[in-house]
């Protein structure tokens, strides 16, 4: 592991961090790089989505929603702060700690946590994970008063036990745990939702991935209900919309969340299949112990495999930019039986260069 202060702007260290999935994507592309599941929304999330376009004449009021999520986290509503998108929770955190004297962010890793630093002049120091991506906490440094990681990690698909990143928190400093992929694990075995006893914890959650609702944008964090209103304090009236609230309030609900637990379980199923198939490839290595929506490869030649995949009619993420991956890193989303077969086909091909399966 290596720790690395990092300039105030991001483009003096080589990766862009603005970069995500979605720019990946092309018409006639099967989509394998963009980590939000593939589902129409089920009538009990599309029903209120809709009954909310009929209160678009009055400002939107977060109140049941906060309840909502309060309540699914076992916690109160005033240590739940409504975002849009999970997103935003990085820019208000980046702004509403500025007097933040070493923050320090835990690569490879969700890229925006950084980017979000970086733009609100922070100077970002790096933890950088080799593969297969276990994190040591003795390698965040001491001095470190703001601490960023993720939980499963995006693009590792690594998780890393709850006492582990529990042991991260101390007086003097904010421990943000990016959890956006949380619900994406049975039981979420990992989470520090419910943990109200961690000092300095901020837990930030989204409902963007498993509920297919990237283009609503909304999320959230859950913390000290001081550290809740500092952040809220830079943050712009009237963030969340209105539809986007009735989604968290659905998504909060028992039944929700056990229709949650039933999808993770499935996801499982499907990454098995995936896995299995890329067992028989000798040319792809699969990073660390995937946990979540999504895998990590390195192959010879990346640029060439990426480009050959597209070639063939698949999108997938490249890794090299995010700090601590290279080129030959690819993030690949895990879809049903059928794409996989297909798509593990078309790599099989891709990473052999010579179009024979």
């Amino acid at each position: 592991m290596s720790v690395d202060d990092a300039p105030p702007r991001a483009a003096e260290q080589g990766y862009d961090l603005g970069h995500h999935g979605d720019v990946e994507v092309a018409p006639g592309l099967v989509d394998l790089a963009v980590n939000v599941r593939q589902a129409p929304l089920p009538d009990w999330l599309a029903e209120p989505i809709r009954e909310s376009l009929t209160r678009l004449d009055a400002y939107p009021d977060g109140t049941a929603a906060r309840a909502a999520i309060a309540a699914r986290h076992g916690r109160d509503p005033d240590e739940v702060l409504l975002t849009a998108g999970a997103a935003q929770a990085f820019t208000l955190l980046a702004q509403g700690l500025r007097d933040a004297r070493r923050p320090v962010v835990v690569h490879p890793q969700f890229t925006e946590p950084e980017a979000a630093l970086l733009a609100a002049g922070h100077r970002v120091g790096r933890v950088l994970l080799p593969d297969p991506f276990i994190l040591d906490p003795a390698a965040v440094p001491d001095d470190a008063d703001l601490v960023l990681l993720g939980n499963p990690t995006n693009p590792t698909s690594v998780a890393h036990p709850a006492q582990t990143v529990a042991s991260l928190a101390r007086p003097g400093r904010v421990l943000v745990v990016d959890e956006a992929f949380a619900d994406t694990i049975p039981g979420e075995p990992h989470s520090l939702a419910a943990r109200r006893d961690l000092p300095g914890l901020v837990v930030v959650r989204s409902l963007t991935k498993t509920w297919a609702l990237a283009g609503l944008r909304v999320g959230y964090l859950l913390a000290a209900p001081d550290l809740v209103r500092r952040l809220a304090a830079v943050q712009p009236l009237w963030p969340v919309s209105t539809p986007a609230l009735a989604a968290a309030a659905a998504c909060a609900t028992p039944y929700a969340v056990a229709a949650e637990e039933r999808i993770a379980h499935e996801l499982t199923v499907r990454r098995e299949h995936l896995l299995a198939a890329l067992r028989q490839l000798p040319e792809v290595v699969v990073a660390g112990t995937p946990a979540s929506s999504f895998v990590l490869l390195k192959v010879a030649d990346g640029l060439g495999v990426r480009t050959r995949l597209r070639d063939a009619g698949y999108a997938v993420r490249r890794a090299d930019t995010f700090p601590g991956l290279g080129p030959d890193w690819l993030r690949v989303a895990i879809r049903d039986a059928p794409t996989t077969d297909a798509f593990t086909a078309a790599l099989t091909r891709a990473v052999r260069g010579d179009g024979e399966p």
